[in-house]
């Protein structure tokens, strides 16, 4: 019972669990950037400093997990590993391309899976989030996943767009300022569909508790 309690209680540090990394990622790049934009060496130093801020952050993130929430869902698994991965990278080489390259990596990827198991009839959102909305209905995640698919494909050529056309610091501050909200209206926007196939009102908060975004 007391397990149930904390994990009912503990939806928003869920939220700060999947984007601390981020936001930590933020400050520290903003901390050590040059106020130059063309001293490219000031650039990649602050770069190779918040992306170093980002791998600890989100190991940490993951640890949180573990043992205060008692679980670590296999989405944040992926994005620990990409993160670790496509940062030790980005420090190794001192090139941002890495880094930045790993959102659009993680779009496809989870867009892919969960476009493939909606043509299948499966509904691997649920598997990658390991959540049960309570009520909500075989046909309703079978929805939820392909809406979620599109919109990570979406996101993928988001991501690359600005990476083309936006600094590394203008596309950082896209990444909390425009990412973010995005993925937050979208969830929202799925609500009046989830409600229809049976999820159950009190459980509303839930669902914006757990967008399946990195």
């Amino acid at each position: 019972m007391a397990d149930e309690t904390k994990k009912k209680g503990s939806g928003w540090l869920s939220v700060a669990i999947d984007y601390g990394p981020l936001i930590a990622f933020l400050g520290v790049y903003w901390l050590y950037a040059p106020e130059d934009n063309t001293d490219s060496i000031g650039v990649v130093l602050a770069v190779v400093r918040s992306t170093g801020a980002f791998i600890v952050a989100a190991l940490i993130a993951l640890a949180l997990s573990k043992f205060v929430l008692g679980t670590i869902s296999r989405m944040l698994m992926l994005s620990t590993v990409l993160i670790v991965g496509f940062g030790g990278l980005t420090i190794l080489l001192r090139d941002p391309f890495y880094v930045q390259i790993k959102p659009t990596v993680l779009y496809l990827f989870f867009g892919a899976v969960l476009l493939a198991g909606w043509m299948r009839g499966k509904a691997l959102l649920q598997w990658l989030l390991e959540a049960a909305f309570e009520g909500l209905s075989d046909e309703g995640w079978l929805k939820l996943s392909r809406n979620w698919a599109i919109f990570f494909f979406f996101l993928a050529a988001l991501n690359e767009a600005m990476r083309l056309y936006l600094s590394f610091g203008d596309w950082l501050t896209a990444k909390v300022w425009v990412f973010m909200p995005l993925s937050f209206l979208f969830t929202f926007s799925q609500l009046p569909m989830l409600l229809r196939h049976g999820l159950a009102v009190e459980k509303e908060e839930e669902v914006v508790q757990n967008p399946p975004f990195e």
